[in-house]
């Protein structure tokens, strides 16, 4: 027969593991938004769009347009900036989702040391009156 204080404590531990559940499903979408498999083909097909764009502009100069190298250089610097600019972008994400990462391994971490002292004092509270019983 089960007592109403283990009934509770499985109640407690199968709202902690629901709990953990939420939050390894709410994790799993935000890594599968920053850098799943689908934003690295994405990031594969711009890198491709960019390195095209830049030698297309490259080779206009030999073509009989004769687009002048000083403006197909200028172009191809400013590709090459908007490139940068997005990785730094990218990168700025990445830093914000380990920083969270961080930040909620932290908040677990204090909670699970709030409750190894609230369990350390309810043993020596259990202790003394033990003691004073025999």
């Amino acid at each position: 027969m089960r007592n109403s204080s283990c009934d509770s404590v499985e109640d407690e531990l199968r709202k902690e593991l629901e709990e953990y559940k939420k939050e390894r499903e709410r994790v799993r979408l935000i890594v599968g938004q920053i850098g799943g498999t689908t934003s690295r083909k994405k990031e594969n097909i711009i890198n491709v769009v960019f390195l095209v764009l830049i030698v297309i502009i490259l080779l206009l100069h030999f073509t009989p347009t004769k687009l002048p190298i000083e403006v197909s250089l200028e172009i191809s610097v400013l590709l090459v900036s908007i490139k940068i600019i997005w990785m730094i972008h990218t990168k700025t994400k990445v830093d914000h989702f380990q920083f969270w990462i961080l930040n909620s391994i932290e908040f677990r971490i204090n909670n699970i040391t709030r409750g190894i002292n609230s369990l350390d004092e309810k043993i020596k509270d259990i202790e003394k009156k033990i003691a004073k019983n025999c």
